[in-house]
């Protein structure tokens, strides 16, 4: 089992990481001066940049959100992972092998150039099958799509494609590009013979292919569907289980949907490939299948981690058909429906139709509505088992009622659970089972569920998830963190403290050991910045090296200052080029140092005024020169 990464291991994965190469890959980016970047922000909607990254800091920060941090963060949050997830891919990227506390052990490094290995196949395959669907022998998978809606452009968003029918023609394509049969047998996109263990023919022949995707767009396995009836195989054929592809543990669509999941909190789960492609297509960005198998306990460990489900708010709707075996599977995501703290709901047109049908039929708005006109799961649920019940009879009442009472119950929001009682009322039938035995029963079972947890779901706590920059997890129990009000940025001596912090934070380098002393015996007034004065300091002691320079800064802070460090990290600098930069850089340290011979000067003035020169006149006429050598250094500053 994996441990906690170790901190030098972190470090030099975030040291070495490029973070403009990774940020180039979510958002263009153009200078915007020495060494600084800009783009539009990622993580909101904007017209102008004001997204900033300074590679030489490793950092990144949006003026508009306020979000920002170092490469670890910025790919946590694009890409939904966790953060050891996070260091193990960057890792993996560079070759660096990780090694972990308390005995953990985590991926190899021969297991991460084999699993690169994999991940590069499949990306090869999916171009093959993609460049397949123009051609002619692709004429039925065409058709397919056009009798659905879907024209090209829709086929080329989902990278959908097209297996010709021969027996090795993507054998064929990935051999020779450098691929070797045994790392072929690893990826599940080949069959191996009956009668010859050494022979590999492809898996998927004369289908439609869809690419499945994990949350950061790597292709990790195939879904595939059947064209022709002299096919014998099943209508779907997906990837078997491999390395990389764990069909319990992924989501069609996801590295699609993932930004607007975030973005709206609301999470669609739908049956097919066709259904995430219409519900996208119509304005339903938030829409995932899963593959082949029922919406399980890790699919909502995923979801969780997108809607960041921590009772704030968030969704998730589930669509199905509306038979018999839509109903058994509304059932089924309802009996996982504990594990959420976000509302679940059911959406069910009432012709039975999918989302692709929907589309067909009726269009993109009908599509909308039907996510729109979406019904709590719990009612769906409380009225399908309704069937299990003869409520004709007063018997039949007073047993569906101890069925649905506690579903009742586990309702979080308890104006909505008062409106649900009054309808399981209506439900019911009022002849046998009044209104108030129903209230009745939905307290008891709201008692029975604990005092301690009113909607009888978990606290949805995430574990295992290893926190940025820091080695452990937070104790729980430990006093809160200190709070800081956002300094007045009209306030002059604010500005200059800033000023000096942004220049010590980005061109470190550009201090001398007097300009070191000067900056740490300066007093900062402002609470925010004098924080920051003290984690730079402590940082200079540690004398960590440049490329950890930020990092060391943000540990030596409060969490809720980390964003601060990252704001003064990517700041641009009011310079052209370096030569100016040098110059601008000296100019505000020798007001900073100015600013300090002024407090110095205000209290030896201070102290004379307040005394009687008579009484002690070797220290008033100490404190005299001292007056006269503090003008002396402040002139001396100016002139520089």
């Amino acid at each position: 089992m994996a441990g906690l990464i170790k901190r030098e291991d972190i470090d030099e994965v975030r040291q070495r990481t490029d973070i403009k190469e990774v940020v180039d890959g979510y958002v263009t980016l153009k200078s915007a001066g020495v060494g600084s970047y800009k783009g539009l922000c990622p993580f909101h909607d904007e017209r102008s940049p004001s997204f900033h990254v300074r590679p030489q800091m490793g950092s990144y920060h949006c003026f508009g959100c306020g979000e920002g941090g170092d490469v670890i963060s910025f790919v946590q949050k694009l890409d939904h992972t966790s953060f050891t997830e996070t260091v193990e891919k960057l890792a993996g990227r560079l070759g660096i092998e990780l090694h972990y506390e308390d005995g953990g052990s985590g991926p190899r490094r021969e297991d991460v150039g084999k699993r690169q290995r994999l991940l590069d196949a499949h990306k090869i395959a999916a171009e093959f099958y993609r460049e397949q669907l123009i051609t002619q022998g692709a004429a039925a998978g065409r058709q397919f799509l056009q009798e659905r809606g879907f024209d090209r452009d829709a086929a080329a968003l989902f990278g959908v494609g097209y297996a010709p029918q021969g027996w090795d023609g993507l054998l064929s394509h990935l051999t020779g590009r450098g691929f070797t049969h045994d790392e072929l047998k690893l990826t599940g996109m080949f069959s191996v013979a009956s009668n010859n263990a050494s022979r590999l023919y492809d898996r998927f022949r004369g289908r439609l292919i869809w690419p499945i995707r994990d949350i950061t767009g790597d292709t990790v396995g195939f879904g595939a569907r059947k064209l022709y009836e002299e096919d014998q195989g099943p209508k779907y054929l997906n990837t078997p289980e491999t390395q990389l592809y764990k069909k319990s543990q992924v989501l069609y669509g996801i590295d699609l949907a993932k930004r607007e999941i975030a973005k709206t909190r609301q999470l669609v789960v739908v049956e097919g490939y066709t259904d995430v492609m219409a519900c996208h297509l119509a304005g339903v960005g938030t829409a995932v299948a899963t593959c082949g198998t029922a919406f399980g306990a890790d699919h909502i460990k995923i979801a969780r981690r997108l809607l960041s489900d921590d009772g704030t708010g968030g969704e998730v709707v589930f669509t199905f058909d509306g038979d018999a075996a839509g109903q058994k599977a509304a059932l089924r995501a309802f009996e996982e429906d504990q594990r959420f703290i976000a509302q679940t709901y059911v959406a069910v047109e009432p012709g039975g139709a999918d989302p692709c049908d929907l589309r067909q039929s009726r269009g993109d708005d009908a599509v909308r509505s039907l996510i729109a006109d979406r019904r709590p799961l719990f009612e769906f649920a409380i009225k399908a088992s309704f069937g299990n019940f003869d409520l004709s009879t007063g018997e039949g009442q007073v047993k569906a009622l101890r069925h649905a009472a506690p579903i009742v119950a586990q309702i979080r929001d308890v104006s909505l659970r008062s409106t649900y009682t009054r309808e399981l009322s209506r439900w019911l039938g009022m002849q046998f089972v009044g209104e108030d035995q129903v209230a009745r029963a939905v307290s008891a079972a709201a008692r029975r569920d604990g005092a301690g947890s009113a909607s009888g779901r978990g606290s949805g706590a995430r574990t295992g998830d290893q926190p940025s920059g820091r080695a452990g997890g937070k104790d729980l129990d430990a006093p809160s963190e200190p709070q800081f009000s956002r300094p007045d940025p009209r306030d002059p001596i604010g500005r200059m403290e800033r000023e000096s912090l942004e220049v010590v934070l980005q061109q470190p380098g550009l201090l001398d050991a007097d300009q070191w002393v000067r900056f740490s015996a300066t007093r900062f007034a402002v609470p925010v910045y004098a924080a920051l004065q003290d984690a730079v300091v402590a940082a200079g002691a540690a004398g960590v090296e440049p490329g950890r320079w930020i990092e060391q800064v943000r540990r030596e802070v409060p969490e809720v200052l980390h964003p601060f460090v990252t704001e003064l990290a990517v700041r641009p600098l009011p310079a052209k080029d370096a030569d100016a930069t040098v110059l601008y850089c000296r100019d505000i340290l020798n007001r900073l140092a100015e600013l300090r011979i002024t407090q110095q000067k205000a209290e030896k003035l201070g102290q004379l005024q307040r005394m009687d020169s008579t009484a002690d006149p070797a220290l008033y006429n100490q404190l005299q020169r001292d007056l006269m050598d503090l003008e002396t250094q402040r002139r001396l500053l100016r002139s520089d």
